[in-house]
């Protein structure tokens, strides 16, 4: 750590990540974001170039890549428990946020009111993935050979619908190459450099020593891999001593550990699995109660996986695991197994990998690879914005009608965002009140 910049006690860490946990809107790259401009450009916890390292070691692993970004921070400050609370943080209060609106969902069914409030923030939530995407860009694609990976990544995904694994070990092997090759091209942060002086310094700066916890020992791996193991082990063997294996809570924890491995590319790369399991399979719940839980996880603080702790919640609630007088308790206790078993892996990927990735980051061989797959992410973020819009303007499809109004929230948040640099949450609760109104006008 930096002798001219005070440490940051723990408590102070805490209250950072719980806050942000409840102001998390907009996705993985709206989340990405405003970690930047609190932790980058803000409070200078981590540089441009040690932030980017983590951030392009979160996006090739199977997850929520904003929550392990989170994980990786608190723990590179403050050791392992200031990853587990970095990255619980960011999703517990998600987690009790939609255990609440899924009990309104399944008490009081379509509620008018709540109706409203969805129809204001979709488009919302469009207009911050399109900020994120330019702001998150804006910082990785510095040169035109970035630009083109991004926009041949986006083409690649939105055109030809290749599986976003192959779309990233396209690019990493581009970035390899071309850091074989040109290494100024893909070096981090090359142009960020004044920037970050202007910033002044970092608590983890460009050239910050690896803290003794966060070195690399093959003794170290071993130990956290062989907890990691335990947990899982015990959990899962708990839930099926106690309600059998093929009960709902030991099914939905083995399906929910497979599913936590397949998430490459964020929730949206899953879901399709997630939807083909839960409902045609186990029937947990139906289509149209799973299409619901998407939007409450997408207009919901945290990560989009999130809507695994609707699907939990529900399969819970309907097969009344505890008795039928019981239901909220199931549905409560399914939601906690679906969360906890869809995030372990998580946090076990950081906690192993990050001392590798520690050692790298001053290594061209490893991060120029890294760099290409953050510049084809880039151009993912923005397939998701395309994504959202078509949704949102064209609800019933694009044989439907177009939804002027919702264009008319998507370009005020869009203007409050990109010209009045108006921050997440006032514009959501902004849109969402204007739906209400619309809603209960019309």
């Amino acid at each position: 750590m930096k002798d001219d910049v005070a440490p940051v006690p723990l408590t102070t860490a805490f209250w950072y990540w719980l806050r942000l946990g409840f102001m998390s809107f907009g996705g993985p790259a709206g989340q990405i974001a405003l970690m930047h401009q609190e932790l980058v450009e803000r409070k200078r916890w981590i540089s441009e170039k040690r932030f980017l390292h983590a951030l392009n070691f979160c996006m090739v692993l199977p997850g929520p890549e904003a929550q392990q970004l989170a994980t990786y921070i608190g723990w590179l400050m403050h050791r392992t428990w200031g990853g587990v609370i970095a990255g619980g943080l960011f999703v517990l209060p998600s987690l009790f946020i939609l255990m609440a609106l899924s009990w309104v969902y399944l008490v009081y069914g379509s509620v008018p009111a709540v109706a409203g409030v969805l129809y204001g923030i979709k488009p919302a939530v469009t207009a911050i993935v399109v900020f994120a995407a330019y702001r998150i860009g804006s910082r990785a694609l510095k040169n035109a050979w970035l630009w083109a990976i991004a926009a041949a990544a986006f083409i690649a995904i939105f055109v030809a619908e290749v599986p976003f694994p192959l779309i990233v070990l396209a690019a990493g092997i581009i970035g390899y190459v071309g850091g074989k090759y040109a290494p100024g091209t893909f070096a981090i942060g090359a142009r960020h450099d004044a920037a970050g002086q202007a910033h002044g310094r970092a608590l983890i700066d460009d050239d910050t020593p690896t803290p003794r916890h966060a070195l690399f020992t093959w003794k170290r791996f071993f130990i956290v891999l062989a907890s990691f193991v335990a947990i899982w082990l015990a959990v899962i063997g708990t839930l099926a001593v106690l309600f059998g294996w093929n009960g709902a809570l030991a099914q939905m924890a083995w399906f929910f550990t497979k599913a936590a491995l397949l998430t490459f590319g964020g929730a949206y790369a899953v879901l399709p699995y997630v939807y083909q399991g839960a409902v045609e399979h186990q029937h947990w719940l139906t289509g149209l109660q799973m299409i619901d839980g998407l939007a409450l996880g997408e207009t919901t603080p945290g990560p989009l996986i999130m809507v695994v702790a609707f699907v939990g919640f529900v399969g819970g609630w309907t097969r009344a695991i505890f008795g039928p007088d019981a239901q909220l308790l199931s549905a409560v206790v399914a939601s906690t197994v679906v969360t906890f078993f869809t995030f372990l892996p998580s946090f076990m990927f950081i906690l192993l990998g990050g001392p590798f990735i520690e050692t790298t980051h001053g290594n061209l061989k490893f991060t120029a690879p890294l760099t290409a797959i953050t510049a084809a992410v880039v151009g993912v973020i923005v397939n998701l914005a395309v994504f959202f819009a078509l949704h949102v303007l064209w609800p019933k499809g694009l044989h439907g009608s177009f939804d002027w109004l919702s264009l008319v929230i998507g370009v005020a948040a869009a203007i409050a965002l990109f010209r009045f640099k108006a921050g997440v949450i006032p514009v959501v609760l902004a849109c969402g009140a204007a739906g209400l109104v619309l809603r209960l006008l019309a």
